[in-house]
């Protein structure tokens, strides 16, 4: 019966129960069942910290049919060097067990895993979520060895691609452009975004007549999301009534806050950590007006999709699939505060143009509902059984 291995970069921990938890609903039972439409079991390859506490808040990633290899913990690219040895030592053992393999990047586990299957000669498949070269652009890492990564990264991506036997983007076509599929492979294009028809509001927002509530919603692990630029932003609007809320969790958030204050808009600024997804994050766009991401790098973001299902008007940056989602009207340049303080005091200054976004949103978001990208994905997957388990 046919397994097949996913390779992921996400943080997993295992409590005393056994049970594999995810830090939050993006990588929880219920993404990686999606691999069970084809495949008969996955096996999940990813960094596992085992804890002496059960983590019941955090979901359940293993279940029935899919189960974790773990790998060794680590954070940073000091400790992912220490650790490369066992890393690559516990990669080979599970590509071994396993008959297809797929993996998810960019990311340092898919990588090694990479570099294994073409040691031995074995096809795989790629899922390829974002764009190395923008997420690793000056101001988004704290780190000495960003420039060199930038550039082992975007590289190791474009050889991903290239020697796949299939690949799927999350974008359309700009990250297709950056990094091509071999010309005669399997390729698709579909969204991780879990998007079921009654996350899709029937009508848009209408009224905006005192619009003053900005809300972004992403991880704070990295300034991948652009919240600092966000913050700025808010500080050079010249409207003392607007108010931000940032919904997500990590350890940019301090430093953010710190940021709120000497920028002088620390009473404007709410930080609402990590809320449960679905019906939690829905009630937060619910009660906002303006949806404002200003990421530095993007696939094709998952929460700005969301936003727009719910009727909101909003703003985005021309990285990565965004300029796919939004109308050219209602970007801006990645990186730039005075771009972005301006888009927002044009919406917030103009409910009528509130109104045309919101209305153009919700119509776009249905091209992502759950139903209409799953057969794509399941393509994949299909094609994906077919070369690594038939020796097509």
């Amino acid at each position: 019966m046919p397994e097949i291995l996913v390779t992921h970069g996400a943080h997993f921990v295992r409590g005393p129960a056994g049970h594999v938890r995810a830090a939050d609903s993006v990588t929880d039972y219920a993404f990686w069942s999606r691999y069970l439409t084809v495949f008969d079991g996955l096996i999940v390859a990813a960094r596992v910290a085992v804890v002496s506490e059960e983590p019941s808040s955090l979901p359940r990633a293993d279940g029935p049919g899919v189960r974790f290899h773990d790998l060794p913990d680590y954070l940073g690219p000091w400790q992912y060097l220490r650790r490369r040895r066992d890393l690559t030592g516990r990669l080979r053992e599970a590509i071994a067990r396993t008959s297809a393999h797929c993996l998810r990047v960019p990311c340092a586990v898919g990588t090694l895993a990479w570099r294994e299957l073409c040691r031995i000669g074995r096809p795989f498949g790629v899922e390829v979520m974002g764009d190395p070269w923008d997420s690793l652009a000056p101001g988004s890492v704290r780190t000495i060895v960003r420039p060199l990564a930038r550039r082992w990264v975007a590289r190791d991506l474009r050889g991903q691609c290239r020697t796949a036997a299939a690949a799927a983007y999350v974008t359309r076509d700009s990250l297709q452009r950056r990094y091509p599929p071999a010309p005669d492979r399997f390729t698709t294009h579909y969204s991780s975004v879990e998007l079921p028809a009654d996350a899709v509001v029937d009508t848009p927002r209408a009224d905006f007549g005192s619009a003053r509530r900005l809300i972004s919603v992403g991880s704070l692990e990295v300034l991948f999301k652009g919240p600092d630029l966000l913050i700025r932003a808010l500080a050079h609007v010249d409207r003392s009534d607007l108010h931000l809320t940032i919904v997500g969790e990590g350890r940019t958030r301090g430093w953010l806050e710190a940021l709120a204050a000497s920028e002088g808009v620390a009473a404007r600024v709410t930080f609402a950590g990590t809320l449960p997804a679905g019906a939690g994050v829905r009630a937060a766009l619910d009660a906002a007006d303006l949806f404002v991401l200003p990421s530095r790098t993007e696939g094709l973001p998952r929460a700005l999709i969301e936003a727009m299902a719910r009727g909101l008007p909003c703003i985005g940056s021309t990285a990565g699939g965004m300029p796919e989602l939004l109308a050219p009207e209602d970007l801006v340049p990645p990186g730039d505060v005075e771009a972005l303080a301006a888009k927002i005091a044009e919406f917030v200054d103009h409910p009528e143009r509130m109104r045309a976004a919101a209305e153009r949103n919700l119509t776009r978001s249905k091209d992502y509902l759950n139903e209409r990208l799953a057969a794509r994905r399941t393509a994949f997957y299909t094609e994906l059984r077919r070369v690594c388990c038939e020796g097509a």
